[in-house]
């Protein structure tokens, strides 16, 4: 009878016992790519961070929170995901959300290193759309006081840049909001006294096969991102979903960043249902990287996250 067969490296200094025990200082790279027609798109992880989804859900009943996160072996604080994405279209390079940079200290601030292990740089990116100026959209712009993308525009809506850039418009919002009016005025200041900030307005082709939608709630301003081609499309929706576990089966559950709670969870029941009916690709900023995938309905007015299947074949 043939014995098991065990295969074991061999080798000079080879010890079994160091291997197993050898620290893996990091996870793997945080990028992911695919294509959406013509266009490629590469996921971007800039961090994770705890999120208490159960202090800052809004509009939850007693002990809901907890139940929807232990339906997926979760509980709050879990994890939360700060992702942004890079499109290339037509010979340029778009950047849709910038990560927080070091607005949220060691739990952001991953995007260029990312960025670089996908294959492009900083000093390479065209333009950069910002679905909303919050601090995990919009802070990878600045770094140590320095603009992180040497010759890129940025666009946002007029909407959110108006509100976000005005000090009057504190009393709108609550003390969690208040602290970011000072920081996004910051990392926007080098791209606006160097001509290279340029609000949009309303529902508006960007560019060829790349359209902004206004979707207004979770800010002011908030704007989804779509693009489409060759009979697909991906919608890029910023905050729409905060909490997947929660916010999918109970997308009236809103959240305490969002300026105004009713029109958020408008919002978002209306854009599940459009991205359901079409099939859309969502990619997501708080979804489980690479945030990518679709929605699809379930009774009640629930709806499930069918992420993408993974490949290695760009």
């Amino acid at each position: 009878m043939l014995a098991a067969l065990v295969l074991t490296p061999v080798g000079p200094g080879f010890s079994a016992a160091a291997a197993a025990s050898a620290p893996v200082p990091a996870q793997a790279p945080g990028f992911f790519r695919m294509h959406v027609g013509r266009f490629e798109v590469t996921a971007l992880l800039d961090g994770t961070h705890p999120f208490p989804a159960t202090k800052l859900a809004v509009g939850a009943r007693p002990g809901e929170v907890d139940g929807l996160l232990a339906d997926q072996f979760l509980a709050s604080p879990f994890e939360g995901m700060i992702n942004a994405f890079l499109v290339k279209m037509d010979g340029r390079l778009v950047l849709i959300d910038t990560g927080a940079g070091d607005l949220y200290g060691k739990d952001g601030g991953g995007l260029v290193a990312a960025l670089t292990a996908s294959g492009y740089s900083p000093a390479q990116i065209d333009d950069i759309y910002i679905t909303h100026l919050h601090e995990d959209h919009a802070g990878g712009l600045l770094k140590d006081g320095k603009m992180v993308f040497p010759k890129a525009v940025v666009h946002v809506s007029q909407s959110d840049f108006d509100f976000w850039t005005q000090d009057k418009n504190k009393t709108q919002v609550g003390p969690l909001l208040q602290p970011f009016f000072p920081a996004i005025q910051k990392v926007l200041a080098p791209y606006v006294a160097a001509g290279r900030l340029k609000p949009f307005a309303g529902n508006t082709v960007l560019a060829p096969g790349l359209r902004a939608i206004p979707a207004p709630g979770h800010t002011p301003g908030h704007s989804f991102f779509l693009i489409e081609d060759g009979g697909q499309a991906m919608l890029f929706w910023g905050d729409t979903v905060h909490m997947a576990p929660v916010q999918f089966p109970r997308p009236d559950i809103a959240i305490e960043y969002d300026w105004n709670a009713p029109e958020a969870v408008a919002t978002r029941k209306s854009i599940l249902a459009e991205a359901a009916a079409k099939g859309w690709l969502i990619a997501g900023a708080h979804i489980s990287f690479p945030g990518i995938g679709h929605v699809t309905t379930l009774p009640h007015g629930a709806y499930q996250w069918l992420p993408v299947n993974y490949t290695l074949n760009r």
